[in-house]
């Protein structure tokens, strides 16, 4: 059904602007509506809670990922799936810019924080007073010319609090810690340099006094590397790289890889040819979890430079790799390469969701990893054994994982070559995943992935390193795979390793996922529908329209007034969203690294946009 409604729109200025938004839908199912949905079979709920080193819930959502464990679960259950089709919206900011806005809103003490894409300004918005006007607003002024460097869109995955201060990092490669009272700058910290390619887009983990970032630019020859800043000072505590020599890669005697192909000395150099290694990318620009109790941090690498393999022999270590580390020394104590000599820019940058699962009859301590590849990973978290392997997308250019190895088996009919079209490879390089984030929930025992259905045709060509330009060496042609839908939403059981239930979307589902206590899982999509599904079949419950089309992260929380909120940035954009975001032109299907030809209908069906939508039972 479609309702007109009273609204707060509040712009970027404070301004509260009262209108009737009668063109919002939202709403829910229609009789007899629903996405089609493919099962897999009935899974029986977990009788303890799963996750690692559970939290009590506050009602607050501090960090984007809700928790170290990186679950995205929140056990809020006032909007449950019996009462969820009564969502409406409550209110609306503007955050005046025009560009993907892939942040998670962040509340705390009845204070809702929201960071934009560049020129990445941090709102602070006060739920305690009507209107919910802005409390302070925080510009840092990045670099202009950070822009032109950016590989895929000028996005901010947003800010972490952490004991009274909101840490972020801005595109031009700057952190910075501002007061969450005030808005006040506590320090601002320049680690990294536009003028190699570099750039800051990923949101910092923050835990045990120590912030850690990761930096982006690996289609510009950047070499990788992830840092621990001290949360008080902004000073550099440590400092690891994803390639070069063992000491700058931090791996001494503690490190103790379970395969035998990550074992040896110097492999950050030794695996590549003379000193490729300094332009080869594995940038760690994706998500950090970490177990205290372990006090370990996981984050993955991302691809080599350039993406043609042919000119780059070699496994190219640390790239596409995930790696344990100490958080107080940085100090590697294993890794595991996903993709050695990675064929079709594949990384390993998403997600570790750190759970404790039943596998063959024993509790063991385990990250789930969604990768690009298209492969679900469950992996001993203590010293990165693979338990299981499964296909969670379609998948040919990856004949399969094996166990004993823990390599890849490439299939050689896919591997891009010098000057030669290589057809229909799945997934592309998107992945079967790319950074949107899934959500784990221990009610059920499924983790609920946004991900994508494309494939590729590719042709290597040669490449030549100049400092902070492209160094790819490929042209791609990126389209949706079988059934002709880009997107699908599914939940996936861990411990069976297999697909429970699927979605299929029109574009790739490029939002993240939340889901709560109440059983309701929320996602957005690309062309503007925020939906609510149930949790254990997947049956639509309510979808809403919005202005944009969705790349962000959504949250939940509970207002001063003790109700319970959902809240989502919209504005496309990211690499998806880029042909709408960045005006490319739809008739150039090398446009946006070869995706704007799976996206060349995206125009069609949504418009910039830049805004935050909190919803709430009328």
């Amino acid at each position: 059904m479609r309702r007109a409604s009273w609204v707060r729109v509040i712009t970027g200025s404070g301004t509260v602007i009262v209108v009737a938004l009668a063109a919002l839908a939202c709403s829910a199912p229609e009789r007899g509506e629903r996405q089609p949905a493919r099962a897999a079979g009935v899974v029986t709920p977990p009788t303890t809670d799963t996750r690692a080193n559970p939290l009590p819930e506050t009602g607050d959502w501090t960090q984007p990922a809700k928790d170290y464990a990186n679950t995205r679960y929140s056990g809020l259950d006032s909007i449950n799936a019996s009462n969820v089709s009564r969502l409406a919206l409550v209110s609306t900011f503007s955050t005046s810019v025009l560009r993907g806005h892939e942040a998670a809103p962040l509340v705390v003490n009845n204070t809702l924080y929201v960071v934009t894409p560049f020129p990445d300004i941090l709102y602070a918005i006060d739920l305690t007073k009507a209107g919910w006007p802005v409390k302070w607003t925080y510009k840092p002024n990045p670099a202009s010319a950070a822009q032109g460097v950016a590989c895929c869109d000028v996005v901010n995955r947003g800010a972490t609090y952490y004991d009274g201060a909101l840490y972020y990092n801005t595109l031009d490669d700057h952190v910075v810690a501002v007061d969450a009272n005030t808005g006040a700058e506590r320090w601002n910290v320049k680690v990294g340099d536009i003028n190699t390619g570099e750039t800051l887009t990923m949101a910092p983990l923050v835990a045990k006094g120590k912030v850690i970032v990761g930096n982006s630019g690996g289609e510009l020859g950047v070499r990788g590397w992830i840092q621990a800043l001290d949360a008080k000072t902004g000073r550099t505590i440590w400092k690891a790289y994803a390639t070069g020599p063992d000491k700058d890669v931090l791996i001494g005697p503690r490190f103790k890889p379970f395969y035998a192909s990550d074992r040896g000395t110097d492999l950050g150099v030794n695996t590549w040819k003379g000193d490729q290694w300094k332009t080869g990318g594995g940038g760690a620009w994706g998500w950090v979890s970490f177990d205290p109790s372990l006090n370990l941090i996981y984050y993955g690498t991302a691809n080599p430079g350039p993406w043609n393999s042919n000119q780059r022999p070699g496994d190219n270590k640390w790239t596409s790799t995930i790696f344990a580390r100490d958080i107080d020394t940085g100090e590697a104590v294993w890794a595991y390469q996903v993709s050695p000599h990675d064929l079709h820019d594949y990384d390993a940058v998403n997600e570790n969701v750190l759970l404790n699962l039943p596998i063959d009859g024993t509790t063991r301590k385990v990250l789930v990893h969604p990768d690009r590849d298209g492969y679900m990973y469950v992996i001993d978290r203590t010293n990165g054994e693979v338990l299981s392997t499964a296909a969670f997308a379609p998948v040919n250019a990856v004949d399969s994982i094996n166990m004993k190895t823990g390599r890849p088996a490439n299939n050689p009919q896919k591997h891009p070559d010098l000057n030669v079209t290589v057809r229909d490879i799945c997934p592309a390089p998107p992945g079967g995943k790319d950074w949107q984030p899934s959500a784990y929930s221990p009610r059920t025992g499924l983790l609920y992935v946004p991900h994508n259905n494309l494939c590729y045709d590719a042709e290597a060509v040669p490449a030549s390193y100049i400092e902070g330009t492209p160094y790819v060496g490929m042209n791609e042609k990126i389209y949706a795979g079988a059934g002709g839908n880009g997107g699908v939403f599914s939940a996936w059981d861990p411990v069976h390793a297999r697909e429970v239930w699927s979605l299929p979307e029109r574009f790739p589902v490029w939002s993240g996922a939340l889901v709560t206590a109440g059983d309701v899982v929320f996602y957005g999509t690309m062309d503007g529908w925020f939906k609510a599904v149930d949790a254990r079949n997947g049956r639509l419950l309510w979808k809403a329209k919005t202005a944009s089309g969705i790349v962000g992260q959504p949250t939940t929380f509970v207002g001063p007034d003790h109700k319970q909120y959902v809240a989502i940035l919209i504005g496309v954009g990211g690499w998806a969203g880029a042909i709408v975001a960045g005006d490319l032109d739809p008739k150039d299907s090398t446009a946006g690294g070869g995706l704007a030809n799976a996206m060349k209908d995206l125009p069609k069906y949504t418009t910039k946009g830049g805004a935050l939508y909190v919803f709430g039972i009328k």
